[in-house]
C-alpha cells in the first residue's frame, strides 16, 4: 500500500506564509499612504495586534481537533450545526474570493513589465490560465503542490529579505513628516477605519492551516505551532516592508501600484526593480497555489459532515478531491473576471470576520466543555485575546456597514443565500441515516 504523503513542520510555516504574503505588502501600501500617510504605518500595526490575536485563538482551537474545517469544526462544536454550516460555507466562499482577488493581482503584476497584461481580455486570460494550471497541478496530489509551494515560498523570501537588507539603509526620517495626512473631506476615524480594513487583508490567510489538516503531520501538535512562527515572520517583514516603502519614497508611495518595486528601483536602479518585480510574481504565483490547495479542501470539510453532496469529496488515484477542485475552479474564475483587485480584497476581508469571530468565541467555550482535554497550546493572558479580538473585529465590521454599506452586503449576503442549502441537506442526510 502506498505510504500517503504528509506535511510536515517545516512544510507547514512555508504554507502558512506563503498563504499570508502575497498581493497584499505589493499592492496595498499606496493606497494606505494615499488615505493617512506615514501614518499607515501605525495602522499596519494595529492591523498586526488583531491579526496575531486572531491567529492565536485559531492556534488554541485547532489543538483540539485532527479534522479537516478549521473554523467550521470549531463553530460547530461550539455553537452547533446551523452556525458551524454558515461559517464552513462562508470559508468556502472566502477561500475562491481570496483566490480570485490573487489571479487578479497577478495580472495586474504581470502587466508593470508586459503592459497588455492589463488589458481585460488579455487580463481574463492570464486568471484562467494561472487558475485551471494550479487546479490541474492540484490534481496531481498533495506532494506535487508541497514541492511547488515550498519552492515558490523560499523564492518569494529572497528578493524581501533582499530588499530589508538593504533598503534600512536608505530610510529618510523627513519622509515621515507630517506624520497624518488625511485627503480633504476625509473624516479621519473613516480614514483610518478604511485602511485598516484594506491593510488587514495582508494578514489574512492564516487560518486556511487548520483546514488541510488531515493533510499534516500531527495536525494537533503542528498546527498551533506553525500558526505562531508564520504570524512572528510575517509581521516582522510587513513592518520593515512598508518603514522602508515610506522612509525611501516619501509622497511618491501615495497611489503606487507597485510600491515596493518602486523603492526597490530607487534604491538598487532598474536592476533593483526588476529583482522586486520578479519576487513579486512568484509571490503572487506562490499565494495562488496555496489557494489552490485550500479552497477544495474548505468543501470536502462540510462533505464529512454531511453538509454538501458525497460526489463533492470523490478523490482520483492521486487522493485529490477532484469534484471539489473543479467546482472551486469555476467559482474562483467567475468571481475573479468580475471585479478589481481592491474591491474583492475589502470583500475578502469583510467576509472573513465570518470566520475569526466564532472561532475566537469557541476558544472561550472549548475550555469550559473540554476541561478534562490535554491540549497542546493555550492563549496566556486568560480570556483577555479573545475578547480584544471580538470587539476589535465587530467594531470594524460596523464602522465599514456605515461607511460603504455595500460591500458590507456582498461580503455577508452569503450568510443568507446559503440557509436553504443547510436546510436542504440536513433533510437529505437524515433521511439517508434514518433509512440506514
Amino acid at each position: 500500500m502506498k505510504k500517503e504523503t504528509k506535511l510536515g513542520f517545516w512544510s507547514i510555516v512555508l504554507l502558512g506564509i506563503n498563504a499570508i504574503i502575497g498581493s497584499g505588502i505589493f499592492g496595498l501600501p499606496g493606497a494606505a499612504y494615499s488615505k493617512v500617510g506615514p501614518s499607515s504605518i501605525l495602522v499596519l500595526g494595529f492591523c498586526m495586534i488583531l491579526a496575531v490575536s486572531i491567529a492565536l485563538c485559531f492556534a488554541e482551537a485547532s489543538s483540539w481537533f485532527e479534522e479537516d474545517g478549521g473554523p467550521y469544526i470549531y463553530a460547530k462544536e461550539a455553537f452547533g450545526n446551523f452556525i458551524g454550516f454558515e461559517v464552513g460555507f462562508m470559508k468556502w466562499a472566502v477561500s475562491m474570493i481570496a483566490w480570485a482577488t490573487m489571479a487578479n493581482f497577478f495580472a495586474v503584476t504581470l502587466s508593470s513589465v508586459w503592459p497588455q497584461a492589463a488589458e481585460p481580455l488579455t487580463k481574463n486570460i492570464i486568471i484562467g490560465v494561472l487558475v485551471i494550471g494550479l487546479g490541474i497541478i492540484n490534481l496531481m496530489g498533495v506532494k506535487q503542490s508541497k514541492k511547488l509551494n515550498n519552492i515558490m515560498t523560499i523564492g518569494k523570501l529572497i528578493p524581501l529579505v533582499l530588499f530589508i537588507a538593504v533598503g534600512i539603509f536608505f530610510i529618510k526620517g523627513s519622509n515621515f513628516t507630517p506624520f497624518v495626512i488625511i485627503p480633504e473631506g476625509q473624516a479621519t476615524s473613516s480614514a483610518f477605519v478604511a485602511v485598516a480594513i484594506s491593510l488587514f487583508y495582508a494578514f489574512t490567510g492564516f487560518e486556511s492551516l487548520a483546514v488541510a489538516a488531515k493533510d499534516m503531520e500531527d495536525p494537533k501538535r503542528n498546527v498551533p505551532k506553525a500558526l505562531v512562527t508564520v504570524m512572528l515572520v510575517v509581521s516582522i517583514v510587513y513592518v520593515l516592508i512598508l518603514a522602508i516603502s515610506i522612509g525611501v519614497l516619501g509622497s511618491g508611495l501615495s497611489g503606487a501600484n507597485n510600491p515596493v518595486a518602486d523603492a526597490a528601483t530607487k534604491i538598487m536602479g532598474p536592476i533593483g526593480g526588476y529583482i522586486i518585480t520578479a519576487g513579486t510574481i512568484i509571490s503572487v504565483g506562490g499565494i495562488n497555489i496555496a489557494s489552490s490547495i485550500f479552497t477544495p479542501r474548505s468543501a470536502t470539510a462540510l462533505v464529512e459532515q454531511g453538509l454538501l453532496p458525497k460526489p463533492m469529496s470523490k478523490t482520483n488515484k492521486n487522493g485529490a478531491p477532484y469534484v471539489a477542485i473543479i467546482v472551486s475552479i469555476i467559482g474562483t474564475l467567475l468571481i475573479a473576471w468580475s471585479g478589481s483587485f481592491i474591491t474583492l480584497s475589502q470583500i475578502s476581508v469583510v467576509s472573513r470576520f465570518i470566520q475569526y469571530i466564532p472561532t475566537c468565541l469557541s476558544v472561550l467555550i472549548f475550555r469550559k466543555k473540554f476541561a478534562d482535554r490535554e491540549v497542546n497550546f493555550r492563549i496566556p493572558g486568560g480570556a483577555f485575546v479573545p475578547v480584544f479580538a471580538v470587539i476589535v473585529s465587530l467594531i470594524l465590521l460596523v464602522k465599514a456597514g456605515i461607511d460603504a454599506p455595500m460591500k458590507i452586503v456582498w461580503g455577508l449576503g452569503g450568510l443568507i443565500v446559503v440557509v436553504p442549502i443547510y436546510f436542504y441537506m440536513t433533510k437529505v442526510y437524515t433521511k439517508r441515516h434514518s433509512n440506514n
